[in-house]
């Protein structure tokens, strides 16, 4: 069965930069979109960046562009969310999405 798992998350200061990681199974990854959401405490799930098959074209919402970089590993099987300049307001809960899977997410908190 199609499987995402996220890590990667954790608490970094304000400034600072995390790397998160997606490992995905049971489909046929590279013929597959794929996404990243998050979703802070009251809040809707919001779509953060997106990356197309190959990795060739990338979408990022306005609010981390220029800070986040969404890439992926095709004969790994892998995709990664690397997070610059986090903000307090990137405080939220990661999930790595495609098609209609979601993985459980890993929780990154931006405090110092």
């Amino acid at each position: 069965q199609v499987q995402l798992v996220e890590s990667g998350g954790g608490l970094v200061q304000p400034g600072g930069s995390l790397r998160l990681s997606c490992a995905a199974s049971g489909f046929r990854f590279s013929s597959n979109f794929m996404n990243w959401y998050r979703q802070a405490p009251g809040k809707e799930r919001e779509l953060v960046a997106s990356i197309s098959i190959a990795g060739g074209v990338t979408n990022y919402a306005d609010s981390v562009k220029g800070r986040f970089t969404i890439s992926r590993d095709n004969a790994k099987n892998m995709v990664y969310l690397q997070m610059n300049s986090l903000k307090p307001e990137d405080t939220a809960m990661y999930y790595c999405n495609t098609m209609s899977f979601w993985g459980k997410g890993t929780l990154v908190t931006v405090s110092s």
